[in-house]
């Protein structure tokens, strides 16, 4: 039977000693497979340098038909910046922690490759948010993020002013240390840690949930992922503030700097085991009650 994908991209996380063996097992399982096989900088540490194509991961999408990223949610979250846009899906083996994005396991590898590569899989569709910097009605930056934008100050733990609109409307005025914006994806991220809800990733919404609001009752709320979200950095604050996304790119935002949110036109495409479950993968995570 022919493979499904038949040309392969591996993305390793950076300096890690625990990536090294599952990405030589990794190669040495797709070569045998006579599969065409491109690896990042990274991931050609793990290897013989003279012996495998190595491509710069901005790039490697337009070689490659599935993204295979050995590390943690983190390492996928960066190679996600690049395949998002191509529609190239990506699957996760997991040498990090958590690992809710990373679920396959090394020891499981080759038994559910075995399954994606015939085309027993289930393809997993994730929102993704698209977020400008606006200063003075200029476009200063943009980018895209799987789990989330936050809007923060700058260098120092201190409360900030922000205004808040959903759909042009106005939610309110907000004093807090900042103020988290998530996909499903990013409520077991920053989002969980700010007391918001765990969204299941199926769902059209988009979470807000403020980082130590002054008001007690100003609290996280869910709203629907086609609505628009503005973040005006109010002209009152003292110091400037950053917009981070994903925790990896992050740009700083001056008094009278807005940042608008929308969901992005592509998804990130995940590919699960035909056998994955989102609510197996919170019981083993977050170290639930198992099933009776």
């Amino acid at each position: 039977m022919s493979m499904v994908f038949q040309s392969i991209g591996i993305i390793a996380k950076q300096d890690d000693k625990m990536v090294y063996e599952t990405v030589r097992s990794l190669y040495e399982y797709l070569t045998a497979k006579n599969l065409k096989i491109c690896v990042d900088d990274n991931a050609q540490q793990c290897l013989d340098k003279n012996a495998v194509n190595c491509i710069d991961v901005n790039l490697m999408h337009s070689e490659i038909d599935l993204a295979i990223v050995v590390g943690g949610d983190g390492t996928l979250l960066a190679a996600a910046q690049s395949m998002v846009p191509f529609d190239v899906p990506v699957v996760g083996i997991n040498r990090g922690r958590l690992g809710f994005l990373t679920d396959i396991l090394p020891e499981n590898m080759h038994q559910y490759l075995d399954q994606i590569l015939q085309g027993e899989y289930f393809k997993e569709v994730r929102t993704v948010l698209s977020a400008k910097l606006i200063r003075n009605k200029n476009e200063m930056a943009q980018c895209l993020a799987i789990n989330d934008i936050v809007v923060h100050a700058r260098h120092v733990v201190r409360m900030i002013e922000l205004e808040t609109r959903v759909a042009g409307e106005h939610l309110n005025a907000l004093r807090a240390d900042g103020l988290i914006v998530s996909t499903p994806t990013g409520s077991t991220a920053y989002a969980l840690s700010g007391g918001g809800p765990i969204m299941h990733p199926s769902t059209a919404t988009t979470l807000l949930v403020p980082i130590c609001p002054h008001t007690l009752s100003n609290r996280p709320i869910v709203v629907d992922d086609n609505s628009k979200i503005e973040i005006i950095y109010s002209e009152h604050n003292e110091v400037n503030g950053i917009a981070a996304a994903d925790g990896q790119m992050e740009h700083e935002m001056l008094p009278g700097d807005r940042i608008k949110i929308e969901k992005s036109d592509k998804p990130l495409i995940l590919i699960q085991p035909k056998n994955y479950s989102y609510f197996k993968v919170l019981r083993t995570k977050l170290n639930w009650s198992k099933q009776p």
